[in-house]
Parts: structure tokens; C-alpha cells; sequence
């Protein structure tokens, strides 16, 4: 097989790589270790900063989106015994819109083959050859057979257990990493949501974050230890313990649990994010901790970063673009990174907090909804910083 650009990964980024490569007329192939329906079902985050949820819509992919998605305003942040408003739409002007990494992952598929792409699902035995030439290759295993994709570049956009990192050699790369010492305890419920918009807990006894998926479909978390043993946590104490950390500040709905996973906690940048003719996107070159809500953002952002530098190189042959990729990649993701940091370590307590880290917490939480400025500073960021999105 041949096409312009070979795309690993059948995930947000390699989707949307793949989408708004078709609407500037540039063909490519999709490879997905997993299969369809695996992908579909696959649950994760489900909120969009104000400007992705416009590109999906802006360019064909978000019909579904506007019918079914809940936009909110803002955010209510809980602490003390009190629940406090900020009004990103007051604040910046600006929105956040709800609506499920598995669905938009659905919208995309279906998009992608209507539009004649070729998604190549359940394919194994992955490697990249020649990523340093002018025409790489993919080849893997599909049905029993060997199969080969001649490219002119590579989207790197297999997660972060994927082969494209490791394809590149070890000593061009520098990694950052932090492993944090707690992680969040999930669930998915059949509940109506505890409020109008996510709330965000800080409690002696820990974080705890109330969202939704949908009007009867609930998405809560508990700050718990990285290796908790889900068999110590009953749905029952789940809900008391949830009830306990919202602190009174809303009646809370139980309902059947459906889902209850254990996620650890880490941030993650690697750089650069290209090596020749290989370019990484979303998880495979990033990790943000899911307290600032940036990961499908970021996968989005990179894709469209990606998308307009081969559109230039295609089109007139230009590489500044594409020789800056890594860049200008990196410079939302650092700023991604320190957001999601900010917000991990206001909201959750620390193993061995002295009462003087918890008191200075408790200030600055103070000082977020006394402050304009402050609250201002947060909703910009957790809206979304400005990008170009002009197809």
C-alpha cells in the first residue's frame, strides 16, 4: 500500500490527524492495534475546551456533538463546607463542553470511512522502517498477512505503550516524568449528575471530583493510594465516601455502579516530538494528570498543528513548518503541564502534608474565588489557551 502519511493509532490524534488531513485533500492510513469495537467502548475523558468542540463542528466532524454533548459555563470548586462558582463565561468569555472521548472516537470513525479512509484494525506485529529517508514504511501483521504501507511521513499517534517512541533512539530523546504518590479512584454510574456543572473537592480526607457523561450518566473520583485494592471499597463506601468529600454542599444521587477503576497519576513530556520523517502526537509524547482535563485537548492540538505543516509542505513544498513542529507542540504542552500540576496540587493532599502545606492550600483556595484576577487565570486555562483553527 501507499498514501502521504501513515498514522499509527486509531485514538483521538490519529483520528483527527486523519480527518483534517482529507479536508486539505492530503490521503492517509490508518493502523489501530485494537479493534473497532474495542475503540468505540473504549470510556476516557470527555471534556473539550471551547475550541476543540468548534473544530469538530467547523469542520464536518461534530453534528452528533451538538445534538447530544452538555455545555457548561464554568466550574464549582468545593472546600470548607462551602460551594464556590467560576463563571468562565464571564470570566473569559468562553465555554467547556462535555460529551465522551468513546463517542467522539465513534464520530470519527464513521467520518474517516465515509470519507474512504482506510482504518486497517487488529493490526500486530508493528515496526517502522527507513524513518529517517524520504520514504519510511510501516509494516505489521493483519489477518495472517504481512503487510507494508510506503509513506512520505509518519503520525506517531499510539499512546503511550506505543512502538513510535521507542522507534526513536534513546539518546535523541529527553524525558521528564513525574510519578505522583496517589491516584484516582473511578467510577461510572447511572445517577443524575450532583450539579449543573463539575465540581472540584478539596477534603481533609482527600480530592474527589464530581462530573458527567451525560443527564443520567455520572463520571465521580476519589483520591486514593496507586495500588488501591479495589476489593476493599464497596459501592457503598464509595458513595459515603463521595457524600463525606462533597461536604454537604449538594444532595448526592446514588445509582447502580457500571464501571470502578483504579488510575495512577503522572505527567509526562518527552523531546522532541520528530525524529526524520516520524512525528509524535498525544499521549505517545505526552501524559498530564486528568485533574486539568488537557489530554484529549493536547492529542487535538498536535493533530492540527501536524495537519497544517504537511498541508504547507504539500502545497508549496515549504519545511519550516514541519522542522517546527516539535516546538510549537511544545510550548502548549509545557504550559498544559503546569496547568494540570497547579490544579493537582492545590486540590489534593499529600502523603506526610505538614498543617502548614494544608494551611497554605487553604489559602490559595481562599485567594482562587476571592480573587478576580486568580479565578480569571483559571478559566482561561482550563477553557483553553487561543489556537489557530482556521481550515
Amino acid at each position: 500500500m501507499k498514501t502521504k502519511v501513515g498514522i499509527i493509532g486509531a485514538g483521538p490524534a490519529g483520528l483527527m490527524l486523519s480527518h483534517l488531513l482529507h479536508l486539505t485533500g492530503i490521503p492517509s492510513i490508518i493502523i489501530e492495534s485494537q479493534s473497532r469495537e474495542y475503540c468505540e467502548a473504549r470510556v476516557r475523558a470527555g471534556l473539550l475546551e471551547q475550541w476543540a468542540a468548534d473544530m469538530l463542528i467547523e469542520t464536518g466532524a461534530g453534528a452528533r456533538m451538538q445534538r447530544e454533548c452538555m455545555t457548561h459555563s464554568g466550574i464549582h470548586i468545593s472546600f470548607g463546607g462551602a460551594l464556590h462558582d467560576i463563571d468562565f463565561l464571564q470570566l473569559v468569555g468562553k465555554q467547556v463542553t462535555i460529551y465522551g472521548q468513546q463517542e467522539i472516537v465513534k464520530d470519527l470513525i464513521a467520518q474517516q470511512l465515509a470519507n474512504g479512509t482506510p482504518i486497517l484494525f487488529e493490526a500486530s506485529n508493528v515496526r517502522l522502517e527507513g524513518i529517517n529517508g524520504s520514504h519510511p514504511a510501516i509494516h505489521f501483521t493483519q489477518d495472517g498477512q504481512e503487510q507494508t504501507i510506503e509513506c512520505d511521513f509518519i503520525g506517531g499517534c499510539d499512546g503511550f505503550h506505543g512502538i513510535c517512541r521507542p522507534t526513536i533512539p534513546a539518546n535523541v530523546l529527553t524525558t521528564y516524568e513525574r510519578e505522583y504518590p496517589f491516584g484516582w479512584l473511578g467510577i461510572l454510574a447511572q445517577a443524575r449528575p450532583v450539579a449543573d456543572k463539575l465540581i472540584y473537592c478539596s477534603h481533609p480526607n482527600g480530592f474527589a471530583l464530581f462530573s458527567m457523561r451525560a443527564p443520567t450518566l455520572v463520571r465521580y473520583y476519589l483520591q486514593c493510594t496507586p495500588n488501591e485494592d479495589l476489593n476493599a471499597w464497596s459501592d457503598q463506601r464509595i458513595w459515603d465516601e463521595l457524600e463525606t468529600r462533597l461536604g454537604g454542599t449538594r444532595p448526592l444521587e446514588r445509582g447502580p455502579l457500571i464501571e470502578k477503576v483504579v488510575a495512577p497519576m503522572r505527567s509526562f513530556v518527552v523531546e522532541p516530538m520528530q525524529y526524520g520523517r516520524l512525528f509524535l502526537a498525544g499521549d505517545s509524547a505526552h501524559i498530564v494528570p486528568s485533574t486539568g482535563a488537557k489530554g484529549m485537548n493536547l492529542a487535538f492540538a498536535d493533530a492540527r498543528v501536524l495537519s497544517q505543516a504537511l498541508s504547507a509542505f504539500y502545497r508549496n513544498g515549504t519545511t519550516n513548518l514541519l522542522e517546527g513542529y516539535s516546538r510549537t507542540c511544545l510550548d502548549r504542552v509545557w504550559k498544559a503541564q503546569r496547568f494540570s500540576w497547579w490544579m493537582t496540587r492545590l486540590f489534593h493532599s499529600l502523603p506526610r502534608e505538614t498543617p502548614f502545606d494544608s494551611s497554605c492550600r487553604l489559602a490559595e483556595l481562599e485567594h482562587l474565588v476571592q480573587s478576580e484576577a486568580a479565578a480569571k487565570s483559571l478559566a482561561e486555562n482550563y477553557a483553553g489557551l487561543s489556537i489557530d483553527i482556521k481550515i
